[in-house]
């Protein structure tokens, strides 16, 4: 149906000559709302739109003070210049059309919309039924038409200044290689951070106190990735609960930052946070969400996009195209098959990475962004336009390779020039250390780069982002202290999260008293975590896990904006203080040595010149393992022998010709282990043992039987006549060294 093309009779004629003669036809680019500093372009894209009001509001956003429809549409783009508009200007869209759910159409002036291209929200959104273009108690709930005014309840867009200044910072682009994650929450990470001004505390501002980046740069992480800071919405349920959206995964603004996190009522408090962390050498990557709105499936709110041009933003089923396609399993799914809808996300993203200088992205659902109507297909639009953009493809591109959809599955399948989420990895790892039967072959995989995903195309190991554990699912300590997830606080049933974990307890659910449990869990936790950092690939630690945060085993805290969630830095045990220690020797163990990071796959290559494989794989005995060995599905202990001589030809650094051991013993009692005989050799010097982490290890001679202790891992350096012991030594030493800085406890 047809709407009226004015829905407010009580503006004067005068008012409304008045308004036209303010404004120009202006430009149908670029899209949004853009400052020239004379006046302000306004420009949306709505193929099926017969009309658009620009609607002006108070500071507040709280008056609509007038509506003036914008006067030129070219190219599907409705357009307008208002020189009287300044930066501050906050304002809003009202959009006609046809109202017809059945052809895909769901227009209603009456509903306010966001500018998709909004660099900023104000105000916070409030359910309630004027939100939805339909009438809530109508017998045929989304065909039903309703006109209630959705703007009070509605955020409103403002109209930014995008002028900063950076300094002398600049971007610190790290290598792949060097590359290690630490994914973190904006809120979580400050909120309880003692030397964060508690007033700055859950925000941008909190963030930037260089106690933050120091910290990072202390742990010798290189790269902060940031839970979603897109303005996102709380669903409704959660709000009924008295919860929220903790996470952020609802967004509805693809360039205007999350307004909770803003301390000030600038957008550029983000820009303050990144010139912070590059002044300390730390990268800053965005976990974004472009599969899917907050505006859900045909019961869901108009918030935006469906009001704008519901048919091209989203993906309809082709014979029924009033309901939606749910690829995501959150009601609705972004059409990034129309031009249009991937302009938006690529100017997103070259919005983020170059106002807002950040360094890369980690893609939520990437497998939903790469489907056509077809299929999931590597060639597709929008995985074409980031390889081609020559900003896009210069960044970090994380792709989180699966989602629920038809194929969804696709890990190792994005082009060159991608890293991927591998959950391979975290499922074998914790498989392993729990003492699973025949996970040793697979964990041999998933140690050396996982090839048999990766190894194709001229990829390269870093390809592989290795995480034990990441922001869904168990935190580390949880993972060594739950057999079953608690998630009761959720509201849900304990019906949500996870069930197959591959956790382990260690003999006690929960806290407990038994210090041989909280011997073994340490040690857990320590395996777990040198296992990810010494692993080749691209390391991904969770914030708070180097410490041992707990959520007290909720594996799927989305919605727990609180203490469960929130860094509990005054509350670091002993225990604790040890781990985080531990964290930054084993991350400066990897720096120390660059056969750890290895540009190119470990396949076992023979080297008849040398004599030598890049890597060895060895028995207990300290010989060569058989595929007896490798079948054996009770074998729980093998070795990695990393030949420093068989490194690439070319590669002269600090540390690449070193030669190195690590012994993994999953098995519950000690195993006597052989250290090999190795040409050149002097001495083996241990440099790690999760089972003595604070104590600093003698040498050995060739040939020693070494005790791995039951249930840990073991690094050795290979002292020979060009690296001698103490080389080996002062080489992690300096890195300990340097890294020190002052730690929250």
């Amino acid at each position: 149906m047809d709407r009226p093309t004015h829905p407010d009779d009580a503006l004067t004629r005068a008012a409304a000559s008045l308004r036209r003669s303010r404004i120009t036809e202006g430009k149908p680019f670029p899209l949004g709302a853009t400052w020239d500093g004379l006046g302000v372009n306004f420009a949306l894209f709505s193929a099926h739109a017969t009309k658009v009001e620009l609607c002006l509001f108070d500071d507040t956003g709280t008056t609509e003070l007038e509506r003036i429809e914008l006067p030129e549409y070219t190219d599907e783009v409705w357009h307008g210049y208002l020189p009287a508009a300044r930066p501050g200007t906050v304002y809003g869209y009202r959009v006609y059309g046809p109202y017809e759910p059945d052809a895909g159409h769901r227009f209603n002036p009456n509903k306010l919309v966001l500018d998709p291209y909004a660099k900023q929200l104000v105000g916070q959104l409030r359910w309630g039924p004027e939100l939805f273009g339909y009438q809530l108690d109508h017998a045929d709930k989304d065909l039903s038409y309703d006109e209630r005014d959705s703007a009070p309840l509605m955020q409103k867009c403002r109209v930014i200044d995008p002028a900063f200044t950076w300094g002398l910072a600049r971007k610190p682009e790290t290598t792949w290689e060097r590359t290690i994650v630490y994914e973190m929450h904006v809120k979580g990470f400050t909120q309880q951070h003692p030397l964060v001004p508690e007033a700055d505390r859950g925000t941008f501002s909190g963030l930037a106190h260089s106690e933050v980046p120091s910290y990072l740069r202390s742990l010798g992480v290189t790269s902060a990735e940031l839970l979603p800071i897109h303005a996102f919405v709380d669903d409704s349920y959660l709000v009924e609960k008295g919860l929220r959206n903790y996470w952020g995964y609802n967004s509805i603004a693809f360039f205007a930052p999350e307004p909770r996190y803003l301390k000030t009522p600038f957008a550029n408090e983000f820009k303050a946070m990144v010139n912070q962390f590059h002044a300390h050498g730390i990268e800053v990557i965005l976990d974004v969400v472009y599969n899917h709105t907050a505006e859900g499936n045909e019961l869901g709110p108009t918030l935006s996009f469906k009001g704008i041009d519901n048919v091209s933003y989203y993906r309809l089923l082709p014979d029924q195209k009033r309901y939606y396609i749910n690829d995501t399993g959150t009601g609705n799914t972004v059409n990034l098959s129309h031009p249009r809808v991937l302009q938006l996300v690529a100017d997103s993203l070259r919005y983020w990475a170059t106002d807002m200088r950040v360094d890369g992205f980690r893609f939520d659902l990437a497998t939903i962004l790469a489907r056509e109507p077809y299929g999931f297909d590597e060639g597709g639009g929008f995985l074409d336009a980031c390889r081609q953009d020559p900003v896009l493809s210069s960044v970090k591109l994380i792709a989180e390779p699966w989602d629920i959809g038809p194929g969804g599955y696709q890990v190792g399948q994005f082009p060159p020039g991608w890293a991927e989420w591998n959950d391979k990895f975290r499922d074998t790892a914790r498989a392993f250390w729990k003492g699973d039967s025949g996970a040793l072959a697979d964990f041999a995989k998933r140690i050396s780069g996982s090839g048999d995903l990766f190894n194709k195309r001229g990829r390269r190991p870093w390809a592989s982002v290795n995480f034990v554990t990441a922001h869904d699912g168990f935190n580390l300590n949880d993972l060594v202290s739950y057999n079953d997830k608690h998630n009761e606080a959720n509201g849900e049933g304990n019906r949500d999260g996870h069930s197959n974990n591959h956790s382990w307890n260690c003999g006690a659910e929960g806290p407990t008293d038994d210090p041989e449990i909280t011997a073994l869990r340490e040690r857990q936790k320590r395996n777990l975590m040198a296992t990810m950092l010494l692993s080749h690939g691209t390391p991904m630690l969770l914030a708070g896990d180097e410490f041992g945060h707990t959520q007290n085993g909720n594996n799927n805290a989305y919605a727990q904006d609180n203490e469960t969630t929130w860094l509990d830095w005054m509350g670091i045990t002993a225990n604790g203080r040890s781990l985080r220690e531990f964290t930054r020797k084993l991350i400066a163990t990897r720096k120390a040595f660059p056969i750890l990071y290895r540009s190119r796959f470990l396949v076992g290559s023979y080297n008849e010149e040398l004599d030598v494989k890049d890597v060895t794989w060895l028995s207990p005995s300290g010989e060569e393992m058989t595929s007896e060995q490798w079948q054996d599905g009770n074998a729980r202990c093998f070795g990695m022998l990393l030949d420093g001589r068989a490194q690439e030809t070319g590669i002269k650094r600090r540390g690449s010709d070193a030669t190195m051991l690590l012994i993994y013993n999953a098995h519950h009692d000690v195993v006597n282990f052989t250290l090999p005989p190795v040409a050149d050799g002097r001495n083996w010097l241990g440099l790690i043992d999760t089972n003595q982490p604070e104590t600093q290890m003698p040498s050995f001679e060739l040939g020693h039987t070494y005790a791995a202790t039951g249930r840990s891992l073991v690094v050795f350096g290979l002292a020979t006549e060009n690296i001698a012991t103490r080389r080996l030594r002062q080489g992690l030493g300096a890195l300990l060294d340097v890294a020190e800085a002052p730690l929250p406890d």
